[in-house]
């Protein structure tokens, strides 16, 4: 129920608005100046108080002043007869939800209080899904690499230097980037990011700059580009090196004087954005042969970063394992999952070239493909992860039936995989009946999707 505690020294006004409140299902507590009402708030909590400015000894600001500094506070209704717009607007200005004037319309007290509990959800919600973004965008590893990057981030996260990260595609330099921003003193700005790689030429300078409405031909309405949404918060430029040497030399004056013209547009737009490049290729190299401007590259590379490939910190990938399987099992309602040594050591021996991201994908297909498995084994791994892990020649096999039943497996596996898990598609790739296949699943352990 929805608590909500009435502060006033008048008790007329006290005892009339709880009775109104509590006709409308409201739990009610009353106070009648300060010191009762803080204590009324640590004994127990309140979703909206309504504080009259006029109060016996410690006066209404001052009672807000201290509300706002308590831990998940409540929302707070001014209320005063002799309100003025200057103590209107210091009140709002101290954290106060709104104003209300005496005498009371209980009409508008009603809907305001409904607007402040509206307003104390919606802050909840935010909050809760800022945890839940924060949650999967942690860095997981124990490695010396890993250890040695989250000791890095931490150092340069608070600070304003530009950060170029280095590092294969997949290996989580986007993750990298987020927990730089996370850390850093613009965390409740907006982090906005650009794949450099993944949008046209001809667009990209409306992107980052924006563009006024009939500024160039298809512009049929007005955008506003990355580094306006990103003012006083952080913009990701990932893949930089595969941006073209004309947007580079206008990226490079935008983050000289910190301001630029949307396309179409004679006056220039003031930012302080704090910008953030990735890029998997060897800008050095890069720069030799002419394909990146040097100039940039030292704007760019203030604080420089390396994500190491999940090949070389192989001790991290059970960690990740185990990570992504509780991670993905919750978000497809899934009972949590143990993985076995053996699968384990199959991930361990397998090369990744696609990194951290592949790796994920691999544990998201696993949960989707084997929905009744106790636990995850090595035989309900993808082939491809199957036959390189198990690449240990004849001596990785005891008899010869366990050679054939594992290349079996391994070449079924591969068709399902083909035909997106389709039995039926599988089975006429294969020349087989549908049931024979069944039972040729079932005796290999491979698990059916219905």
């Amino acid at each position: 129920m929805v608590s909500i505690l009435i502060v006033d020294d008048e008790a007329s006004i006290r005892e009339s608005l709880s009775g109104v409140l509590e006709d409308e299902g409201y739990r009610v507590a009353l106070a009648e100046n300060g010191d009762e009402c803080m204590q009324a708030l640590e004994d127990r909590a309140f979703d909206v108080v309504l504080l009259d400015i006029w109060l016996p000894g410690m006066d209404g600001l001052e009672v807000l002043q201290r509300i706002r500094k308590l831990e998940g506070a409540p929302e707070v209704l001014m209320i005063s007869g002799h309100g003025t717009i200057e103590t209107a607007v210091r009140a709002t200005k101290l954290g106060a939800f709104d104003f209300l004037e005496k005498p009371l319309s209980i009409d508008k007290t009603l809907v305001q209080i409904k607007n402040a509990l509206d307003s104390r959800r919606l802050q909840t919600e935010n909050r809760e899904l800022k945890k839940q973004v924060q949650g999967r965008h942690v860095i997981v590893g124990q490695s010396i690499p890993m250890k040695a990057l989250r000791q890095q981030i931490g150092l340069m996260a608070p600070t304003n230097g530009r950060v170029l990260i280095y590092g294969e595609s997949g290996t989580g330099k986007e993750l990298v980037a987020r927990a730089i921003h996370a850390g850093s003193l613009r965390e409740d700005e907006l982090f906005v990011e650009l794949n450099c790689a993944a949008i046209p030429e001809d667009l990209i300078e409306s992107e980052l700059f924006g563009h006024l409405r009939g500024s160039f031909a298809g512009a049929a309405s007005g955008k506003v580009g990355k580094f306006q949404k990103a003012d006083r918060g952080t913009l990701f430029l990932d893949e930089v090196g595969d941006m073209s040497l004309k947007t580079q030399s206008k990226v490079l004056r935008v983050l000289d004087e910190q301001r630029f013209a949307p396309l179409g547009s004679e006056e220039t737009v003031e930012v302080d954005v704090r910008v953030i490049a990735a890029t998997n290729k060897d800008l050095e190299e890069e720069i030799n042969r002419g394909n990146f401007r040097e100039d940039l590259f030292y704007r760019l590379n203030v604080i420089p970063f390396y994500v190491p490939p999940l090949r070389e910190r192989s001790e991290d990938i059970p960690v990740l394992a185990r990570h992504f399987l509780k991670e993905i099992s919750a978000a497809y309602s899934r009972r949590p999952r143990e993985i076995s040594d053996d699968a384990v050591d199959a991930l361990m021996r397998y090369s990744w070239p696609g990194n951290v991201r592949e790796l994920r994908n691999v544990v998201e297909r696993v949960v989707i493909m084997n929905p009744t498995a106790a636990r995850i084994e090595r035989k309900h791994l993808p082939p491809l992860v199957y036959r390189e892990s198990g690449r240990a020649g004849a001596g990785a096999f005891a008899t010869l039936h366990q050679a054939r039943a594992a290349y079996e497996r391994d070449y079924i596996l591969k068709k399902l995989d083909e035909n997106h898990g389709n039995v039926s598609r599988a089975a006429e790739v294969l020349g087989l009946e549908r049931s024979h296949l069944y039972r040729k699943m079932k005796a290999l352990g491979i698990a059916v999707k219905e």
